[in-house]
């Protein structure tokens, strides 16, 4: 298949985890009228951002893979016969919780997962007291459209996510996420930064690039929205406002190859003198 479009669901959360789940059921409704044939939910779509402070009531969030959101997203996805990218707070074990993202087969059933590698922490960003890194590396999923990749918010951030998606054959990455206001420095946004830092990561590595982020103000912090879908070239073919918002695109898989002739970044990789990244600190210190 030489095409195939994706619907990403940007939407603004409650308090009401149920309720959530039947506004993104229902936006996914619309996604799909729209011709969907791969939709993407947020991170963390049931409920409102938890993170942003240190409270142990909220690991009763979580739930098993898979769970209760997971059958009513599967139960979506064998009726209206699309691929889904669903978001979960992922209860692994007593104790043992992480920020994962399943992505469930045309026919409903559970195809894999990603648990999200880079756990952030800093003002209202309190993620590490939530979840335990991603133990499952970068994997990638064959769908019937194409090979898809996904990593999740801050994920986003760094080149090694896409480029390893990239190498294991990812025609596209999505990337889940939930991302606004820096409490530690009012009136800046971001948004300008993690819009090009993603669509470079597209670039880089001649492939697709799909985020979808929430809106709203929940508690102390805003959420800037702005989802959207790149080309191998870093161009924008869609993107949302700062609303509840169905964002679709057309991903045209040839774009790929054309990209990729012109701009050989694999061809030219020199993976055998990057050994210096794989410390933290350089040698010594």
């Amino acid at each position: 298949m030489s095409s195939v479009k994706i619907g990403l669901i940007q939407m603004s959360c409650g308090t009401d985890r149920q309720a959530n789940l039947a506004k993104a059921l229902a936006m996914s409704s619309e996604a799909v009228k729209k011709g969907s044939q791969i939709v993407c939910l947020q991170e963390l779509f049931t409920s409102r951002y938890f993170p942003q402070t240190v409270d142990v009531r909220n690991y009763s969030l979580a739930e098993p893979v898979p769970g209760p959101t997971l059958a009513a997203c599967s139960k979506f996805a064998r009726q209206h016969g699309i691929c889904m990218i669903v978001p979960v707070y992922e209860e692994a074990m007593p104790g043992v919780y992480f920020n994962t993202a399943v992505l469930l087969g045309t026919d409903g059933e559970f195809a894999g997962k990603m648990r999200k590698i880079h756990i952030p922490e800093g003002p209202q960003y309190l993620e590490k007291y939530y979840f335990t890194p991603g133990d499952l590396g970068f994997p990638v999923f064959d769908t019937p459209h194409c090979c898809v990749g996904i990593g999740i918010c801050w994920d986003e951030w760094f080149p090694e996510t896409a480029r390893i998606l990239g190498l294991k054959g990812a025609a596209i990455v999505f990337f889940p996420s939930a991302i606004g206001s820096e409490p530690d420095r009012p009136g800046y946004s971001s948004q300008e930064a993690w819009e090009t830092a993603i669509r470079a990561q597209g670039i880089m590595n001649g492939l697709f690039v799909a985020t979808v982020n929430r809106v709203g103000v929940e508690d102390e912090m805003s959420f800037y929205g702005g989802s959207f879908i790149a080309d191998p070239l870093g161009m924008v073919i869609a993107k949302g406002g700062s609303g509840d918002e169905i964002v679709t695109g057309d991903i045209d898989l040839e774009r790929i190859t054309e990209a990729r002739n012109l701009l050989q970044f694999h061809r030219d990789r020199r993976p055998e003198v990057y050994q210096e990244i794989l410390r933290i600190v350089k040698s010594g210190q």
